[in-house]
């Protein structure tokens, strides 16, 4: 189902293909499946470019809702009789710190219509039409290309006959497929497990914690409906969740977990150092040896000689 109000943005994605997918052709073969792989990873990853303002200003958002926590569990135990009353003086604290509990929506929100129209591209690929300025020679290339065997616009539930259009086997088509369904659920799961860990050790005694661990298992799930993806669309999914995973472990390496002292102000923390910062760190053993102290220059002061001494007279 195509919904007429993003035509604009399928025509977007459509020639962002369009474009990637040339540079790569002037230095590969453009039928192959390693030019397709590229076009999708690269398209994919620009377009987490493009939101990567969104996931600051949530992340921000939500360390600030973090350093709070203490003075909101306070809230919660001076109001815990009143529930109207504690969710107005919750919501005071966090619009006067500037915090926005809805923040951490952007990023999926801003990410949903840009996954509808790849999956809407796509699929018209994978269906052989030629829309939103694709050439026919374009999308038959896309049909045409296998990686790892398995054609770029097979889906999970393919008959062998199908397959066999393609080029295709039935048991390598779906080994491959059912391999990265199998990434995308791992990495599902990694993304959420991260998550969640960091939010429970920051609020042990959170009233949501138990939601959080079911949401942390089930979340894997959600991974096998795209059995019935194209091959294409799976590999952007499994993309954008090791960007995902990627992206958080940096800010969260970066903006380590705030510390309180005995009146629950925050205590700053020096972030971890990262991967590069590592790599310059020298070791004990490549350190230079500390340069030999100078010795200590005494100088010399000559001795007081006797009055008889210094006129030359003698003692009679």
């Amino acid at each position: 189902m195509e919904l007429s109000w993003l035509s604009w943005l399928y025509q977007a994605v459509a020639q962002v293909i369009i474009w990637i997918h040339t540079a790569y052709s002037t230095v590969l073969n453009p039928d192959s499946g390693l030019t397709w792989a590229l076009t999708i990873i690269t398209l994919t990853v620009f377009m987490r470019i493009l939101i990567f303002p969104l996931f600051l200003k949530q992340m921000r958002s939500s360390r600030k809702m973090q350093e709070l926590a203490p003075k909101v569990q306070e809230l919660r135990k001076r109001y815990k009789n009143d529930k109207q009353r504690m969710n107005q003086e919750v919501m005071a604290l966090y619009q006067g710190a500037g915090a926005n509990p809805l923040g951490g929506c952007l990023p999926v929100v801003a990410q949903f219509p840009i996954f509808i129209s790849m999956f809407t591209v796509l699929h018209n690929m994978a269906d052989g039409h030629a829309k939103y300025g694709m050439t026919q020679e374009l999308v038959d290339s896309a049909r045409a290309a296998h990686i790892f065997g398995a054609p770029l616009p097979a889906n999970f539930w393919m008959s062998e006959a199908q397959l066999q259009t393609f080029g295709a086997g039935n048991i390598q088509t779906k080994v491959v497929l059912g391999i990265f369904v199998a990434i995308s659920s791992l990495t599902t799961f990694l993304t959420v497990r991260q998550s969640v860990t960091r939010s429970m050790a920051q609020m042990p005694d959170n009233p949501m914690a138990q939601q959080q661990k079911i949401l942390m298992y089930i979340s894997p799930l959600f991974a096998f409906f795209s059995l019935n993806f194209p091959l294409g669309l799976i590999m952007y999914w499994v993309t954008t969740n090791l960007w995902t995973l990627g992206q958080q472990h940096w800010f969260y390496s970066r903006n380590p977990m705030p510390q309180y002292d005995a009146k629950g102000n925050v205590i700053p923390v020096e972030p971890k150092a990262g991967l590069i910062g590592k790599l310059r760190k020298t070791t004990p053993e490549e350190q230079a040896p500390p340069p030999p102290p100078e010795p200590k220059i005494i100088r010399q002061q000559p001795s007081r000689q006797s009055r008889s001494k210094r006129t030359g007279s003698k003692k009679s």
